[in-house]
């Protein structure tokens, strides 16, 4: 007796459902409505993003949030390639992001169809992906698609997340195949440090003169075992941008940020750290002071032991004494247990170091933010926002002032959680991705905190709230410019040409963003007073309906401790040591 067969896209759709996937985020197009067609027939909620980008980054935001894969569907050609910049950005985030899209017909395939991305070579949509993601599937039997679809979804979630694209030509959904399910693997059991490796890193961390414990956004916000180590041996914590709230920010032993915008502590003592275990981290530039020595960290006369999950970090940046490749949360399990069986340390005199330096930088962020100036500095928002916000809030930043000044200087309660986007730092992120945050999470509160280049370049983000009644409460810090872009170019040629917006008459240039959340359906405030801010947060919370902010805000730099190759650069330095 043959198998019952169904199109190919029922059976995706089916297959969908069985991975536990309630949410697909996307853009219809005529190769992929065969797919949206199942789609509507079943549980699974479509949302419709307007633009491709835009479902990337919710698609993106919904599974940091859930912990589970993001799924976006995509059209061909125009379509798909407006989405790289999103999947790319969950790619160098190490979040699992499945991309589907549709392909022009598989028996026109080169003779350039509509919208075929084909001029100068042979047609492949899927070598736009092939840099950035895991795996890129092509599908040339309607049968494979269900074999493909599962290795999508355990390529995408195994060992170092990531992105990967499953590339459907549009006549492969309507074929019927089998109605075969294939299911994931039962499961995948993450790489453990072998317990001599563990307990020989434990006992070299219990003889340093001044350890160091430095994570990255691989730990993925498991801290238990982490502080069982620190706490054993007294060794202060270091943490990447990506890895802000893994510890909560009033632990006595956390030194916080290293690199451009760490403190002058914190890159202190990375750079006299006789011995430091990183975990989960590629040392970015952004956390390394472009790898310059004399800032943060030098391993010309100490130890890097450095454990991740993807070989080829380990040693990438920095040589390695030791280097493993683990799972950072099994691995700090491991070498926690070792260090337990050793006998505890006791560093007179570090957790008053720490203290006065992290109470120093929050209370001075404090400060500036009690000013009444107006338009508002930009500590003002961050303190209005502590003190308004609920505890558990997330905050989900675009880049710019609001993601460096809420990582060096808002000081995160342990129940809240920031999202951001740090190996793309993409503008544009923060709106969209906060939407896919809340449909993942919708009893939080949800804060988009962004700049207003940010808003602008995603302003479909706010009529996908309204669609699906997601009360994302987007804050527009408007300093009308591509603010620490001015700011850099100001310092460096005194001029910010190009990066601030200007009208026809010369004068400063914002939309009205306020009115533009009214004209989507949702609430607008426009800011027209330093009080205004906290009544306008508050009335936005209880009303629990999308709502913008438009927060009129001067323009002024986030303080930089640390150092930025950059600034060498716009003086004619060079790291060969050549001057211009």
């Amino acid at each position: 007796m043959s198998a019952r067969t169904v199109p190919a896209a029922e059976l995706l759709v089916s297959q969908l459902q069985s991975y536990g996937v309630t949410h697909v985020f996307g853009t219809c197009g005529h190769t992929n409505i065969a797919l949206l067609d199942a789609l509507g027939r079943s549980p699974i909620e479509f949302v419709v993003a307007r633009h491709e980008q835009a479902a990337a980054h919710a698609a993106d935001g919904y599974a940091r949030a859930s912990g589970r894969p993001g799924v976006v569907l995509l059209h061909v050609g125009p379509g798909m390639m407006n989405a790289v910049t999103g999947v790319a950005t969950a790619a160098l985030d190490s979040v699992p992001l499945i991309a589907i899209a549709g392909d022009v017909p598989s028996y026109y395939r080169g003779r350039h169809p509509h919208q075929e991305v084909n001029l100068h070579a042979d047609a492949d949509q899927t070598a736009i992906y092939r840099p950035f993601v895991k795996r890129a599937w092509h599908l040339h039997r309607a049968e494979d698609l269900g074999r493909f679809t599962e290795r999508a979804f355990a390529t995408a979630t195994a060992g170092r997340p990531g992105a990967v694209l499953l590339n459907v030509p549009m006549d492969l959904f309507s074929r019927r195949v089998p109605e075969t399910l294939h299911p994931l693997p039962a499961d995948q059991a993450p790489p453990a440090l072998p317990p001599a490796t563990a307990e020989r890193i434990a006992a070299r961390l219990a003889a340093a003169a001044q350890p160091l414990l430095y994570i990255g956004g691989g730990l993925n916000g498991r801290s238990d075992a982490l502080l069982r180590l620190a706490e054993h041996l007294d060794i202060p914590v270091v943490h990447s941008l990506m890895a802000k709230g893994t510890v909560r920010d009033d632990h006595p032993l956390l030194l916080g940020m290293p690199g451009f915008w760490g403190l002058k502590t914190t890159n202190d003592y990375a750079s006299g750290a006789d011995v430091v275990l990183a975990v989960g981290t590629r040392f970015a530039e952004t956390d390394a002071s472009s790898w310059d020595p004399a800032h943060t960290w030098d391993f010309t006369s100490s130890a890097l032991i450095q454990i991740d999950i993807d070989p080829a970090e380990i040693g990438r940046n920095y040589p390695v004494e030791t280097g493993a490749v683990a799972d950072a949360g099994e691995a700090l399990r491991a070498i926690a247990t070792g260090a337990e069986a050793l006998p505890p340390v006791n560093r007179p005199d570090l957790r008053d170091r720490i203290a006065g330096a992290r109470t120093e930088l929050f209370a001075d962020s404090r400060a500036r933010g009690e000013s009444d100036a107006y338009p508002l500095r930009p500590e003002r928002i961050l303190a209005d926002l502590r003190d308004v916000l609920p505890a558990d809030a997330v905050l989900v930043t675009d880049v710019g002032w609001n993601k460096n000044g809420v990582a060096q200087c808002y000081q995160l309660p342990p129940e809240g959680r920031f999202i951001t986007p740090g190996g793309l730092s993409t503008m544009g992120f923060g709106p969209a991705a906060a939407v896919g945050v809340q449909l993942a999470e919708p009893e939080r509160t949800v804060v988009a905190l962004i700049g207003d280049g940010g808003m602008s370049a995603q302003l479909p983000a706010v009529p996908m709230a309204v669609e699906r009644g997601a009360p994302v409460v987007f804050v527009v810090m408007n300093n009308r410019a591509h603010g620490t872009i001015a700011d850099l170019e100001a310092a460096h040629f005194g001029t910010a040409y190009g990066c601030e917006f200007t009208g026809p008459d010369g004068e400063p240039y914002s939309p009205d963003f306020a009115a533009l959340a009214r004209a989507c359906g949702a609430d607008g405030y426009r800011i027209d007073a330093p009080g205004d801010l906290r009544i306008a947060l508050a009335a936005a919370l209880r009303a629990r309906r999308p709502a913008v902010l438009d927060v009129p805000m001067v323009n002024e730099p986030v303080p930089t401790p640390g150092h930025w190759n950059i600034k060498d650069i716009y003086q004619g330095i060079f790291p060969d040591g050549r001057q211009t």
